[in-house]
């Protein structure tokens, strides 16, 4: 175990990981676009969500997911989609439905992937919902953290972004933690058009840098540090792939002096060619090991780019609790399962721990008979 980490032992707690955040229902038009559909595909995602799933269903550790839904058909079809990815649900709180949507609502999220020269585009709908109203008191979490028992909550800037109340039931939600000695990690997951009604990039700048005061493990991507902290990357050249992990390693350094209570730091890195080709690398921080980075896959091809992030993050997560805490395993863990959850459409992972390990030591996809 890296000395910046030390998780509780899996005996004394129900769950290995819980998430804070919204999960929402994707409507997928497929190959074509949202505006001229006729017909979609479901799915449920969230970005803090699909972390707790990723871990259950590839790496089968116990999760579950706190949020909230409005008590009606399409809540009920989240808890569905939910339980067949095998995160617990007794956390959810369920809330009351007005029969229009007045009071509170579940999310809505219109996503289509892309294709070559024409990038993803998603387009949420998600205003008034009952995750985003959940309040600091609405769940007992020193019953959840010490009665039950926790190693790892993890939530994110998206979840923060949703309404005051939901930064501040995040910022309740992580102190609880740390009295009880459960990790804390956040992933910044900027999203311009969550912050836009809601003070912009400066809000977003003062929240995050708020709450990353009470986190362990902070992860990112390339444009996050910069955009919900105002950590520029330094000595960036337009015209040369943003892969390179010097620049990166010069940010996060500045990242760690600004939060000295971190214990580990990690971005993915990527370099967009085109909505189905993209280059695709990982780099880390802890104090014991320094940096480290993950191996550099250029020419990534993608079939649907969500969840890739959250796909990292539950690697890195499964590494860091279940690899002795060896950070550059960890990373190829995270980037590798990032890799392959971008292989197939929807938000959540569908990859097994053999894939992943196995694309880790180096395979590539000849058929497997």
């Amino acid at each position: 175990m890296t000395g910046a980490l030390r998780p509780r032992p899996a005996g004394e707690c129900r769950f290995d990981l819980v998430a804070l955040g919204e999960v929402m229902l994707r409507l997928d038009p497929g190959e074509g676009r949202v505006r001229t559909a006729r017909s979609f595909r479901v799915w449920e995602g969230g970005g803090e969500y699909n972390v707790a799933r990723g871990l259950r269903r590839c790496f089968g550790l116990r999760t579950a997911i706190v949020t909230a839904f409005a008590d009606n058909e399409v809540g009920r079809l989240l808890e569905d989609l939910i339980l067949q990815g095998g995160v617990d649900t007794s956390l959810v709180r369920w809330v009351p439905f007005d029969g229009v949507g007045r009071a509170a609502r579940n999310g809505l999220n219109f996503t289509e992937r892309g294709y070559g020269v024409r990038g993803a585009v998603g387009t949420s709908d998600r205003g008034h919902t009952a995750a985003g109203q959940l309040r600091p008191d609405d769940v007992d979490w020193d019953h959840l953290f010490g009665t039950l028992g926790v190693r790892w909550l993890h939530t994110g800037g998206i979840y923060a972004a949703l309404s005051g109340a939901a930064a501040d039931t995040a910022a309740t939600a992580m102190k609880a933690a740390r009295r009880h000695g459960t990790i804390v990690s956040y992933d910044l997951n900027y999203r311009p058009s969550l912050w836009r009604a809601a003070g912009g990039p400066d809000r977003a700048k003062e929240v995050n840098r708020g709450l990353v005061d009470l986190v362990d493990v902070l992860l990112g991507n390339e444009e996050d540090f910069t955009a919900a902290l105002g950590f520029p990357v330094p000595d960036t050249d337009p015209a040369l792939s943003t892969l390179d992990p010097e620049n990166f390693e010069r940010m996060l350094g500045d990242v760690v002096t600004a939060f000295p209570r971190l214990g580990v730091v990690a971005t993915t890195l990527r370099t967009v060619h085109s909505a189905t080709v993209n280059d695709w690398g990982a780099v880390a921080w802890s104090a014991p090991t320094g940096f480290v980075s993950a191996t550099d896959r250029r020419g990534l091809e993608i079939l649907d780019r969500v969840g890739g992030g959250d796909s990292f993050a539950s690697g890195l997560v499964y590494g860091l609790l279940e690899l002795d805490g060896d950070l550059a395993l960890a990373v190829e863990y995270g980037a590798a399962h990032g890799a392959l959850a971008m292989t197939t459409p929807g938000d959540t992972s569908m990859a097994s721990r053999a894939e992943v390990e196995a694309l880790v030591r180096g395979a590539g996809a000849r058929v497997e008979r």
